[in-house]
């Protein structure tokens, strides 16, 4: 296993899913990415679980959170408007790859999903939108 390759692989595949004007795998917080810096997508790394069978090599499961910042273009449109089609493109760029019913970023990985809950914050931060995309990666043994 190589763990920087995987999340290298991950990262671009998701920084290549829209028009980010900054990705990065540094976190920043939004009120240090101004609004010409957005749309702007992060990640970052959570955690790592191994799962063992006796007799066998452990199987892996990495947690990953995507960030996305987006700034509304004016005072009346909401920012959900700007980030709903980001997070579409992500959706869509973790989608499995045919005819294997897994996306296996490359081959790297068994599988790289969203997995649970999405957290969306528009409109009670003015103009500035949020959403944090929770990732799994099964990486094989």
């Amino acid at each position: 296993m190589n763990r920087e390759a995987i999340y290298t692989a991950l990262f671009a595949k998701v920084a290549a899913s829209a028009a980010f004007v900054t990705a990065s795998r540094r976190l920043r917080h939004w009120s240090d990415v101004g609004p010409a810096e957005q749309p702007a997508l992060f990640m970052i790394q959570k955690s790592e679980t191994a799962q063992r069978t006796k007799g066998l090599p452990p199987k892996w499961t990495f947690s990953v959170e995507l960030f996305i910042y987006v700034h509304a273009p004016d005072d009346l449109s909401p920012p959900a408007s700007s980030l709903n089609p980001l997070i579409d493109a992500i959706e869509a760029a973790l989608a499995p790859t045919i005819p294997a019913d897994n996306q296996t970023l490359g081959g790297l990985v068994d599988h790289a999903w969203i997995a649970g809950k999405i957290e969306t914050d528009e409109g009670a931060l003015g103009g500035q939108g949020v959403a944090i995309i929770p990732l799994n990666i099964l990486v094989p043994s």
